[in-house]
Order: C-alpha cells, then structure tokens, then sequence
C-alpha cells in the first residue's frame, strides 16, 4: 500500500536527507505500521464473514427448502444474526481505527506543512499555499475513506476462490480469471489516466489561483477598468484546464466502456457455467445462486479501486507535492536556543543578488548600539527596503553577514527573534482579528502592553471611537481603518513588548503632521530605552530623529556616517551644483 500511494523521494529538513532517503510522508505512515497492520488483520476477518450470506442462502436453498425444516430455518437465522453483529462490530471498530489514523497523521504533518509553505512563500518561491493545505486534507480523507478500505480488501479475493473451490474447481477458475482481469483494467487505468489526471490537476489549481489573486486585487481592476482583461486571462487559463480534464476522461473513456462490459458480461456467465454444472449434476441449485454472489463479492473491492482510481491518484499527486515541498524547506533545521538581544547589530560586507549576476544590494557594512538610530535615506529602487528586510531577517544575504549580539539573524529560533524585534513593513499587514489580537501579534493579549504601545504612537483614543475599540474586528481587507490608522497599528505592533531591536521601512508614509509628529517622539524615547532602531525614509522631517544617515544609490552606499556629517555633505554638494548652475 505505501509503495502504491507514494514512490516519490524526500525527507523532512529536521531528518537527515540522503539522496536513496523515502519521502516524508510515507516515513510518516511507516510510524504507523502496526495500526495498519492491525486494519489488514481486520480486513481479513470481515472479508472472511462476508460469506455468511453466502453460505447461508446456500443452505436455505439446498437444505431449509428441500427438507421443510422449521428448526434448521431458525437455526440458521440465529447464527447469522450474531455472524452479522460481529460483522458490524468489526466494521465499526476499523472505521474508528481509520480516522484515528488520519487525524494522528493531519497533527503530524499539517504544522510542519505550514511551517514549509510558509517559509518558501517568504523566501519568494513558488508555492501554492492554497494547494499544500488541502493536499493535507486529501491525504487525510484518502486514509478514513472508501478507496484505501478497497485496496485493503482486494489481496483477499482468495477467500473468495477457495470457497469457489469447493463448490467446483471450474467456479474457482472462473472467479480468479474475472478477478485478475478487473485488475488489469485497474493498472491500464491507472497507467494511462494518471498523468493525464495529474496535468489536469495542476491547471486547475494554477487557473483556481489566478483567480484567487485578480479577485484580491479586485478595487483596483474595477477602478482602471480591468476587469473583462482579467477575466479573459483567467477564462484562458480555465479553458486549458478544462480541457486537460476532458482530455483525461476521455483517455479512460475506452477503458472503461471496457469495464462496464465486463461488470454486466461477468455474472451472467459465471450463471450459464454454474447453470451447466447443476445440469449435469455437478453442483446444486443452490450453489448456482451461491456462486453468482461469490464473483460479486471477489469484483467489488477490484471495482471500488476503478471507481475511485481519481482519489486514489489524486492523493498519490498530494503526497509528491508534499515531498517536494518539504524537503526543499532546508530552512527548518532546528536552531540553538540563544540569550536574549540586548540590540548589538553588526551588518559586514552584506550582499544580496537575485540570479548570478544582478545585486540588489553590495559591501553594505555599519554598526550600532543599543540606543542609537540609524536613517537609511536614498531614491526610488536604491535598495532601502531589500536592506530593511534583510535586517530582520527576510532576506538572506548572498555575501556577508547581519549579526544581532554576535550571532546571525538567520541561526536565531524565529520565535524567539520575534519576541525581541519589532518590524514595520513598507506595505501594512493587518490579519483577521481585533485590534488588541493584532497589536499583541495573534499572541495571549497584554492589556497594559497593548495600551501603552497604542499611546506611544498616539492612537489610543482613535481605538477607543471605534465601534468596539480594541475588540474592533479589523484585517487584511477592512475599511473601518485609513492608511494613516493602518500604519500606527503597525508601528504600535512593533512596539509592543518592548523589543530592544525595531526596523521599520517608511514608517510615516501614510502619517500626517501630527502622526508624525507622534513618531518622532516614540523614536525619541526609543533611545531612551537603549532600543536600537533602524527607518528608512523619503521625508526630511524624519531625519532629524537619526544618529546616523546611510544614503544609498544604486544598491551601494553613496554616503555613510553621523547625521550632521552627512548632511553637511548635501549642504556643501547642493551648494556647489547651485554655483555650478549660476555660472
């Protein structure tokens, strides 16, 4: 069963890879082989009980009718009510086994699932969030569902012809022949519809998610006028996908013409064999009737598999993804607890590339310490917010390195990091929550933090006129909040636990003059508290905040040094060009 559900290769990033290594999951489900061990054991016996019905229309038939015996009716039917509740009982009790199972391998891989997608979507990797959260789910209603139980019972249509055996060896005979050819038809099945099936899937989901992202974007395609262009790009991408999934079923379509043919062929013919031996005396009327039920029997789980050969394919295209997914997150190796930041940052020769040839940033190199304020200030595309990610974290330096207390952002437990930092993203990220849950970022709230992060960045009594003040529903999408009370919330977000170490990329951009104001106030008594802190900027008012200036051009720093160094510098060289202009 596992070499049939996942042949493809990986690790988990915590586990040690080797290039011959089985895929994760199917490590996963080796954890739980005595279980399924236990099912297989189960099935045994419920396929073995289900010729009790079998058996007993046999015996009526043959015996209870042709002797009239009341007492052997009753006899019969007393035994076959308690075959029947043992039946039941057995049935029941591996469903229960079943979704036990499941449930045991969702806890186990769903974190860890999440935990990958989201670090490769972080990193800019193609990932389909969407998609490896479901593949999940698949795998988990593949394992408490019907096509998993079928191919359980198919290794025991044995029983099946042993039984048909003892009626007559040619019953026998017929019964595997029947059964191996609905196996074959399976394997042709499979063999010609699973790429097929698995193309089609992966359009239908880039086409699911194309649609996804034009209609996030939805105010904005409505105000250009977009829309009948977006709809064309995704009706074109639904287009292929749907006839990629024509394409798959009607490459079965033969297939399973086939099939049918045999399912309404096979029980008619096993009747004129079964016929011809009662004819010539070889067997009785009975086992006639008794046999027909047998070679329906051995059919259905081979007939189960074919009807759910989409399942069954669609969950072996979910473990290869998961596979591939997670052992390509070599970014979850488990990190060294480390002591608390104090705020020492050491940035050395950081170079960050896209590709093997185009830096986005080179040879940046500063230091500060605790209390001291760095301003990054530089043009459009110079590289100030791919500087402010990599100080956090969020891009990993192609060269050199950025320290946090002597040890680099990237060996830090994330967890622990973001206790310590505060980050203000260029574009403000609010999630599905109150005020309050995203102030403490999702965490346990802490009234007293909460508040006085609110009041630092002087929006306290803006939360307390909404609706609900900090219970206020607000996220992603929300209108109750302008861009100006998006970016507090932010910055509030930021300051919240007093982190020693803060980055925030244009944290005024959407400020008036009394927000503003506010943070320049904040950065103020940000030094104060020995908190290093780091802002890139367009707006001059800011500036003045800084200890230190970076201007950037071009990726490289143009200038670096004290504040009133560096604007001694724009002083002298705006000078000369004014000279330069008159002259």
């Amino acid at each position: 069963m596992f070499r049939l559900l996942s042949d493809s290769k990986g690790a988990f990033a915590s586990d040690a890879v080797k290039p011959d290594s089985i895929g994760p999951v199917t490590r996963l489900l080796r954890t739980f082989k005595q279980s399924f061990w236990f099912a297989v054991l189960v099935t045994l016996v419920i396929e073995t009980l289900s010729v009790t019905p079998i058996i007993f229309m046999w015996n009526v038939f043959d015996r209870v009718i042709s002797a009239r015996s009341g007492v052997t009716l009753v006899s019969l039917s007393v035994l076959i009510g308690l075959a029947y509740a043992f039946w039941s009982g057995l049935e029941w009790v591996r469903t229960r086994l079943m979704i036990r199972i499941s449930l045991r391998v969702d806890w186990e891989i769903a974190s860890r699932v999440f935990d990958s997608a989201f670090r490769r979507f972080l990193e800019g990797k193609r990932v389909n969030v969407h998609q490896v959260l479901d593949d999940v789910v698949t795998l988990r209603q593949f394992i408490s569902g019907k096509p998993l139980l079928d191919l359980l019972s198919a290794p025991f249509a044995f029983v099946f012809i042993i039984i048909g055996w003892a009626f007559h060896p040619y019953l026998a005979v017929f019964i595997f022949v029947a059964t191996i050819l609905q196996l074959l038809a399976a394997i042709s099945t499979s063999q010609i519809t699973s790429p097929a099936l698995r193309e089609a899937n992966s359009a239908s989901f880039a086409s699911s998610n194309a649609a996804s992202q034009y209609l996030s974007r939805s105010s904005t395609a409505l105000a250009l006028g977009m829309q009948q262009s977006l709809r064309s790009r995704w009706f074109k991408n639904h287009q292929h996908a749907l006839g990629l999934q024509v394409n798959a079923s009607e490459s079965a379509g033969l297939l399973g013409g086939f099939t049918s043919f045999m399912t309404h062929a096979l029980p008619s013919a096993q009747i004129a064999l079964g016929a011809y031996l009662a004819i010539e005396g070889i067997i009785t009327g009975g086992m006639v009737i008794a046999a027909s039920f047998l070679l329906a029997r051995s059919m259905a789980p081979i007939r189960g598999i074919i009807t759910g050969w989409p399942a069954i394919s669609a969950v072996r295209q979910s473990i290869e993804r998961l596979n591939q997914l997670v052992t390509d997150d070599l970014t979850s190796k488990e990190a060294m607890t480390l002591p608390p930041p104090v705020g020492n940052l050491d940035v050395e020769q950081l170079t960050i590339s896209v590709g093997k040839s185009k830096k986005i940033l080179n040879d940046i190199s500063f230091k500060l310490e605790p209390g001291q304020v760095l301003g990054i200030l530089g043009p459009t595309a110079s590289g100030k917010t791919t500087l402010a990610k990599a100080l956090v974290g969020l891009w990993e330096p192609s060269e050199g390195y950025v320290r946090l207390d002597g040890a680099e952002v990237s060996q830090w437990i994330r967890q622990d990091l973001g206790k310590n930092i505060g980050w203000v993203p260029l574009e403000v990220d609010l999630f599905d929550g109150t005020v309050a849950e995203n102030i403490a970022r999702l965490g346990s709230v802490d009234s007293e933090k909460v508040v006085a992060a609110t009041k630092a960045v002087g929006i306290h009594e803006t939360i307390l006129s909404y609706p609900k003040g900090y219970d206020t529903k607000i996220g992603e999408a929300s209108q109750l909040l302008t861009g100006g009370q998006r970016q507090r919330i932010a910055i509030a977000r930021a300051l919240y636990g007093d982190p020693v170490y803060i980055v925030m990329d244009e944290p005024n951009a959407h400020l008036d003059e009394q927000g503003e104001a506010s943070l320049i106030a904040t950065i103020q008594q940000l030094k104060l508290n020995k908190t290093t802190v780091v802002f890139t900027t367009h707006r001059p008012r800011l500036v003045g905040a800084a200890d230190w200036l970076i201007v950037l051009k071009d990726g490289e720093m143009a200038v670096h040094g004290p504040r009133a160094k560096v604007l001694a510098t724009f002083q002298r060289a705006n000078e000369a060009a004014k000279e330069q202009k008159a002259e």
